[in-house]
């Protein structure tokens, strides 16, 4: 009879970054055989992995050559890379998550596949032990500040769902929830910038997409200086590395980072 390992897959290609950055956690790297060019976590699959697709496109013909057992890729939005791999016959997984326990769906899903599902389980377990260890925290907080963050600037981007919760795990009140559920960026757009003066922030979170989030940029916008956030300078920069991906990142360096900066304005009213 076979080695039960035989029957996982052993050439895998990750087409965004966060299921790399599982399966290295997982210490299951060498199944890798390629990424997305934006994979930036961990840094060593940069220098390890060969460089297959962006977020949009692929190169179909580059990975029919790795003989991939597997393909894994992220939303709606990579199904014609997809569609292209499925027709010449090799296996493909599309996640298609939003949230955080999505994410950590994801995070169990993977391990199973590559024969570690209990190393995964036990990946999420800290997740959520720390989860509930800030909810002790936040729980006594008297009062919550009202949160918001920027996805991008020109239009103005509002955060995706993982993110507005994990401002909320963190013990933030999203100002922007009806946004968070739409999936697609353009629908989060908020085409008029005093809507935001109006509500009033007491922190300003920034996270660009992948391009270095300008202070100076923000604030010129009209009225701005008038928003509770930029008079107490609350304003900080989340690494879109860490909190735009859908993966471990988010969680375990995301939500703490977002959490610190919850609970240092907290200590600060009266």
């Amino acid at each position: 009879m076979n080695n039960t390992t035989d029957y996982y897959p052993k050439r895998i290609v990750c087409l965004t970054e966060e299921t790399t950055e599982t399966l290295y956690l997982l210490g299951e790297q060498d199944r890798i055989v390629g990424i997305s060019g934006f994979t930036v976590r961990p840094k060593q699959a940069r220098k390890e992995k060969l460089k297959v697709s962006t977020f949009l496109d692929a190169n179909i013909d580059e990975i029919i050559k790795l003989k991939p057992d597997l393909v894994i890729g992220f939303s709606d939005i990579q199904a014609d890379i997809a569609k292209q791999l499925i027709s010449v016959g090799i296996t493909v997984w599309i996640n298609n998550h939003r949230s955080v326990k999505g994410i950590l769906n994801m995070i169990v899903q993977l391990g199973a596949l590559v024969g570690k599902a209990k190393e995964a389980i036990e990946i999420v377990n800290t997740i959520n032990t720390n989860i509930d260890n800030i909810a002790e925290i936040t729980n006594n907080w008297k009062v919550k500040p009202k949160v918001y963050f920027e996805e991008w600037y020109d239009p103005i981007i509002t955060s995706i769902q993982w993110v507005s919760e994990i401002v909320e795990l963190a013990g933030g009140v999203d100002v922007f929830p009806e946004n968070s559920k739409q999936s697609l960026a353009k629908n989060r757009i908020v085409a008029d910038n005093q809507k935001i003066v109006k509500i009033n922030p007491d922190i300003i979170m920034a996270a660009w997409c992948g391009k270095m989030f300008k202070k100076q940029k923000m604030l010129s916008r009209d009225n701005w200086d008038d928003i509770e956030a930029v008079k107490t300078d609350s304003i900080y920069e989340i690494d879109s590395s860490i909190i735009l991906q859908p993966g471990p990142a988010s969680l375990i360096e995301g939500l703490p980072l977002v959490h610190k900066h919850l609970a240092n304005w907290v200590s600060k009213q009266v």
